[in-house]
């Protein structure tokens, strides 16, 4: 019989957090329906984290877990509780309980309004102030780059239709974001807004060099803008470099000028070979991930399922 809600999660060193995810998701969820399913993805976490699955698992075949092979990243995790969900309408949310699930009923109750998609939107996050900071950063950034507007109070946790969910498993490209996906496959879209917990328990996995290289990885998956954007600014570094030749041109005429200077020769050769680095770097990253597409390796892989 198939469910009518999936809630996806992964999990990552939450050993002591997936007792209390499952039993406030199952209490949540059975006000709306006790046809549901909790999918548990253990994204190669170094505690006990499997364990806890595999105890809930027993508890109530409701649960089920899916362990992979090694860590992955979280919106691969995401892909392989997606690419299992079979309800109607399919939950995703972080295990730390930053996502409280007794917003799951609000965002159902928008959701059956007619809505494809409803996207829990954070009001007052409960992060650190570098954490927002650099969170504001990153989505406009972000937005300016793809041409999508992102917003900063919004991530993974909302509730999705079953035909948005097959849409997004059907993108099997290399790198994963859950959000620009959802974004990219359109559907009925709307947010609410939800109260945002504080960290049950640890801090969270994301150290800043993660969250520096998953923002570059999004950019580059996602956008060819910065190549338009180093072609222009090739093209208006050549434009000044001519009007200031035509200038040095006049000036050398008019006798303003005996010596050339060495200071600006070497200014300039240090300039333009940088420029020419960078150039070189940006089409270097797009040449690399799509060497990393086209070997066309699995998304995951699957070590143990449980249910």
């Amino acid at each position: 019989m198939q469910p009518h809600i999936s809630v996806v999660s992964p999990v990552y060193r939450a050993d002591k957090i997936v007792d209390k995810l499952v039993e406030r998701i199952t209490i949540e969820v059975s006000k709306i329906t006790e046809s549901f399913e909790i999918i548990l993805v253990e994204d190669g976490s170094p505690d006990e984290s499997w364990e806890a699955i595999e105890r809930n698992c027993k508890k109530d075949e409701r649960v089920k877990g899916i362990k992979l092979s090694r860590n992955f990243g979280q919106h691969y995790a995401i892909t392989a509780g997606l690419d299992n969900a079979k309800g109607e309408w399919v939950v995703v949310m972080d295990c730390d309980l930053q996502d409280r699930p007794e917003e799951i009923v609000n965002l159902y109750n928008k959701a059956v309004e007619g809505y494809d998609v409803v996207l829990a939107r954070r009001f007052e996050r409960q992060d650190t102030f570098f954490k927002r900071l650099f969170s504001n950063l990153f989505y406009k950034v972000l937005s300016y780059l793809t041409g999508i507007k992102h917003d900063a109070s919004i991530a993974n946790f909302g509730i999705y239709h079953k035909r948005v969910v097959d849409s997004v498993c059907l993108m099997r490209e290399s790198i994963r974001y859950f959000p620009t996906m959802i974004k990219w496959v359109g559907y009925e879209q709307t947010s609410i807004n939800v109260q945002h917990a504080s960290r049950e328990e640890g801090t969270t996995s994301y150290n800043y060099k993660r969250l520096f290289n998953l923002a570059l990885d999004i950019i580059l998956a996602y956008s060819d803008r910065p190549v338009r954007l180093t072609i222009k600014l090739g093209f208006i570094i050549s434009f000044i470099s001519f009007l200031l030749a035509v200038f040095v041109v006049i000036q050398y005429s008019l006798g303003v000028i005996s010596v050339a200077g060495y200071a600006s020769l070497i200014i300039s050769i240090w300039f333009f070979s940088g420029l020419i680095m960078i150039t070189l770097g940006v089409v270097g990253l797009y040449i690399g991930k799509t060497f990393e597409g086209v070997k066309n390796r699995p998304i995951y892989i699957t070590q143990k399922v449980i249910n």
